[in-house]
């Protein structure tokens, strides 16, 4: 008997976890597997072989998970029960992650915010119009490279500039050290829409990581080959207004899974220091011919990296934003395990307590 073409979609991509469970719907009496493609507000929808159903988390599933990085994301794949034949579910619990994204949690609290999970391939999204920041792109490697995710980096909206002024940018990349491929695309003219196209396989999961506006939706509504998410007129400038307003995951036709988010404006650098060592190898690479091995960089004499900028043969913003990482990684870290440990003091002393007042009562 062939199997669906939706239920064989979901087997490559479980298959690809090196899982042998059947991601079948099942019933009321048993637990099944299925893939979280949208969170929105503590509400879930799960995919599995016969479609997208509803589900909710279970108390105990809540109350057991350390902290809300342990809570589904979506592309995570869940252990479920059904009710009501199929009609909505219960998520149990979360299985293990091959790949994530994560960044600092927007704003004054130290705490890690799950964006995705299982992804593949992470197509990092610029404007070559008023987008493009190499410092920005940066962030972005890093965070693909701690989740053990492969990047990809689109260049859109070319029609908008000279091939030469294009060539320049792409330039600008390479001059960082950035070893990433590169496409150049334009969802005006299609031009790139195909060589994107060709790069997704069936049960392989992708991302589209960039600012607001850069012209993901567009980008999505191309690869899904109608218009099923709506998208807005770019201002006079060029620039592309916000859309996408929750991150969903979509079936694409050929098989392929591709997760949709809305643009990111922090990339807070919290837990990523093996990141930054990956992304910025040639620094690394560079910083073993230093004359001491715990060089600074600074003023010591022998420094391989100041003599590779003094030649020209290293870019100083692309140094300079490697040290602003690192010093931004390494104070957001130690703030984030002295926040952990106040509350594990705290723990331990609100049950101090509350055992003493149940030995008075006694």
């Amino acid at each position: 008997m062939n199997t669906s073409k939706p239920k064989q979609q979901l087997l490559d991509a479980h298959a690809s976890l090196g899982s042998t469970s059947t991601p079948d719907a099942g019933d009321d009496s048993g637990e099944s597997i299925a893939r979280v493609t949208a969170v929105d507000r503590g509400q879930y929808i799960i995919r599995n072989a016969e479609g997208e159903v509803p589900a909710k988390l279970t108390g105990r599933t809540i109350y057991s998970s350390e902290s809300p990085v342990d809570l589904p994301c979506v592309g995570d794949w869940v252990r479920v029960s059904y009710h009501d034949f199929g009609a909505h579910a219960s998520i149990l619990d979360v299985l293990p992650r091959k790949s994530f994204l994560r960044r600092k949690k927007p704003g004054s609290n130290i705490e890690f915010q799950m964006i995705a999970a299982n992804i593949d391939v992470a197509f990092i999204v610029q404007s070559c119009h008023f987008d493009f920041n190499v410092r920005r792109l940066e962030r972005y490697l890093v965070m693909t490279s701690e989740g053990h995710i492969q990047p990809v980096v689109l260049l859109t909206k070319t029609d908008l500039i000279s091939p030469a002024a294009l060539e320049q940018l792409v330039s600008k990349i390479r001059d960082a050290g950035i070893g990433a491929r590169i496409i150049t695309l334009s969802n005006v003219s299609g031009n790139g829409i195909d060589q994107l196209r060709e790069l997704i396989q069936p049960g392989k999961t992708y991302c589209l990581l960039g600012s607001s506006g850069v012209g993901k939706t567009t980008l999505v509504n191309r690869l899904v080959g109608d218009s099923t998410l709506a998208t807005r007129t770019v201002s006079n400038s060029g620039e592309g207004r916000h859309t996408t307003t929750r991150r969903q995951l979509i079936v694409l036709e050929n098989g392929g899974f591709l997760i949709d988010m809305p643009g990111m404006r922090e990339l807070g650098m919290l837990g990523v220091s093996e990141g930054i060592d990956d992304s910025f190898f040639d620094i690394q690479a560079r910083s073993l011919n230093c004359r001491f091995s715990n060089c600074t960089h600074t003023s010591e004499p022998g420094c391989a990296i100041r003599d590779s900028i003094a030649k020209g043969e290293m870019d100083a913003a692309h140094f300079q934003s490697y040290q602003k990482l690192k010093k931004e990684s390494e104070f957001l870290e130690m703030s984030y395990h002295e926040k952990r440990q106040k509350d594990r003091d705290f723990g331990k002393l609100v049950r101090s307590v509350m055992k003493s007042k149940e030995g008075r009562d006694e």
